[in-house]
């Protein structure tokens, strides 16, 4: 496996990868960022196309570069993961409609799954917020969830 940095507006990012696709994509410092001492730094397609991303991305853009995914975790994991993909630009749930989405009792086991997610931006754990419409739990930190969220048009900018 493969580990590239990319310098993002809200910091340093970490993606690891192969030729079949992209497998983590993290914030300098975020919880959950597994120890990357066996990845080689290098290149491959993925991180070119996941560069892309960003870039559109941060620019205000709505990315629509495919990135192939290499996604690995539970079963529930997965579905959590599914469920958050599909999570539009400029949009949010809450834990609790994943929740009933999937047919689970806890919001708090939907929680812990999308802490764990692997792929921060491109599937969309940003876009989930509690059922209060507060800003609660988010793996790269509170003030990068809202200005990811500022960004969408979620929340009003900042004077």
């Amino acid at each position: 496996m493969l580990m590239r940095t990319w310098p993002s507006p809200l910091g340093m990012m970490t993606m690891t990868g192969d030729d079949a696709g992209l497998t983590g994509l993290w914030f300098e410092g975020q919880r959950h960022m597994p120890d990357l001492c066996g990845c080689g730094d290098g290149d491959c397609p993925v991180f070119d196309l996941t560069v892309r991303w960003l870039e559109d991305y941060f620019s205000g853009g709505r990315p629509d570069v495919e990135i192939p995914l290499l996604l690995s975790g539970t079963a529930f994991q997965l579905s959590v993961w599914g469920q958050l993909e599909k999570i539009p630009y400029g949009c949010t749930t809450s834990y609790g409609e994943i929740a009933r989405r999937l047919g689970c009792q806890s919001a708090r086991a939907v929680g812990l799954a999308v802490g764990r997610n692997p792929i921060s931006l491109i599937i969309p754990c940003h876009r989930v917020i509690g059922s209060d419409g507060r800003l609660t739990g988010y793996a790269g930190g509170l003030w990068r969830k809202e200005a990811l969220l500022r960004l969408e048009g979620v929340l009003p900018q900042e004077d």
